[in-house]
Parts: C-alpha cells; structure tokens; sequence
C-alpha cells in the first residue's frame, strides 16, 4: 500500500479535492487503489472554506478503515479552544461556519480525537508525522510515546479535556526534560508538536521568530532539525507547519508546506518512492479586502 502525506490544507477546499484527485490517479498506475493518505495538520483556518475541507477530511477517514488521518496543527487546536470558549475568534479566522454548522459537535469531537503524531514504516525507513518539529533530546520510539499521553487526554473525560485547554497556551517551558508533569509536561509535548520552528543547540525553544526560514546566526538559533546530534536524525521526520521555509526535501526530512493558502503550493508526497505532487493554489483573498 501506497502512504501520502499531504501538507497544510488551512480551509482550501477545491485545492484537496484536485490533490486527493492527483493522489489516486497516482496510486492507481502503480496497482494501488486504496492508498493510505494522511494530512500533515492544520486542516483548517485562513483559507476560503474550512467547514468544507473538515467535513471532506473527517468523511474520508471515518470510511478508510484507518487508512486515512491527520495529526493535530495549531489551528486544529486553535478551533477545540475556541469552540470551547477558551479562546476568542482572531480577526483572520475563518472557523465561524464550523461553529455554526448544523454538524459543529461532531466535527470538533473528531478533531479532538486525532493523533499528535502518526509513526510510519515505508521505503525500508521509519518515518515520524508531526505537524511542526520534534525536539533534539526526542529519539522517533519516545516522540511517538509523548504524542499517545497527549492523544489519551484529549480523548479523556470531558471536564479534564477542559481543564487543559484552559492551560495549553504558553511558551514556558521552553525545554524538555523528562521529570515534567501534568500541564507542564503536556504544554511542553503540544507547543513542540504544533508550533517549533527554531531552537537553540540545548533544545531551548522559540517562538519569536515566526516569518522566516533562516535565523540570525548570532541569535544561537537554529531550526530544529539542524541541532547537531538531533535523536530523531535515524528516521525520517515529515511535517508541514512552515510556509516560509517552503517544500524541503531531504534524506531525514519532509517539509511539506509550500503556502497553498498564501498564493503557493498544495505539496504531497508519496513516502515509498518519493514522488512529489503539487497543486497550483491562488491566493485567498478575505472578504471586504482589495487585492493590492
């Protein structure tokens, strides 16, 4: 069977339909017409139609026998916060239509039930789906264990579930260590999973830095997967998250985020052969906005 992992949808409906078009097409010339697909996150928000990608997203899955998923993005948890009242709508949200629909419990309670990460035997290598980053002290066997604690709360009792979502926010700790606990523990797992992009050599996170794929060499800042003697280097990481760094191919690493909401790319890759699929994607304009 054939995996594909397809980078951030953020709301672009027409462009995952054309993609999970192409998917198929490609699976079905090498005799697989049942190809596992999984979503590298963010599934949702700042693109023209997020009630309609969630519901595409979330129909496919409960059909596919477990062959269709997605990891949890920031957005995605942007939405349970906010659907649950933790969280106010920020101006360039596009999640009110979810929040509306006739369908709106259960389409957040199945967000609420998706993995952090998703571990992945393809091409003879092991490959770890994450939405933004692992953290250098993380070997794959480990990520994936601290992922599954993360997944057994969101799935757990209903007042729990709440009661962190009320702690998720926050950029401390900033480091990992493994006599972290409860909230801490969970934040510090969630806050590397979903939003990491630069660190420094001891693993110590930042969140400044948001816009750009380089980092100021005197700033001590790296992106994660630079950070010498990384523990997840002997697996292959895939995740999106990262607009600005663009569609990154590497031995150890799949970057599949090429802006499609921004004007760019809907980027997939098949993990067995490493056949690249894009999307042309035309840039989202908000309604009430002239285009410049």
């Amino acid at each position: 069977m054939k995996t594909y992992v397809i980078g951030d949808l953020q709301g672009c409906h027409e462009q995952a339909l054309s993609m999970l078009d192409r998917i198929r097409a490609h699976a079905a010339e090498c005799g697989d017409m049942k190809p596992a697909i999984l979503f590298a996150g963010d599934l949702i928000n700042r693109g023209p139609d997020s009630l309609a990608t969630l519901r595409h997203v979330r129909q496919l899955a409960l059909a596919s026998d477990g062959r269709i998923d997605s990891v949890l993005g920031n957005h995605d948890l942007h939405l349970l916060a906010v659907a649950h009242g933790i969280r106010a709508e920020h101006k360039s949200d596009t999640l009110s239509a979810i929040l509306t629909a006739p369908d709106r419990d259960e389409l957040i309670d199945w967000v609420r039930r998706r993995p952090l990460a998703i571990g992945v035997h393809a091409a003879g290598c092991q490959h770890v789906l994450v939405h933004a980053g692992l953290l250098p002290q993380w070997n794959p066997e480990q990520a994936l264990a601290l992922a599954d604690e993360v997944h057994a709360m969101l799935r757990g009792p209903d007042n729990e579930f709440a009661a962190f979502l009320a702690q998720m926010y926050g950029n401390e700790p900033a480091h990992w260590s493994d006599r972290l606990q409860g909230a801490d523990r969970l934040r510090c797992i969630i806050n590397a999973m979903t939003r990491l992009r630069f660190c420094d050599a001891d693993g110590v996170m930042d969140f400044k830095m948001k816009e750009s794929g380089k980092a100021d060499p005197s700033s001590g800042l790296m992106p994660w997967f630079e950070v010498p003697g990384r523990q997840s280097a002997n697996a292959t990481v895939v995740f999106g998250h990262w607009s600005a760094l663009g569609l990154t191919v590497r031995p150890d690493l799949i970057g599949l985020d090429s802006g499609c909401v921004w004007g760019g790319q809907l980027s997939a890759m098949c993990l067995e052969d490493r056949s690249l699929l894009q999307v042309q994607c035309p840039q989202f304009q908000e309604p009430g906005k002239k285009k410049a």
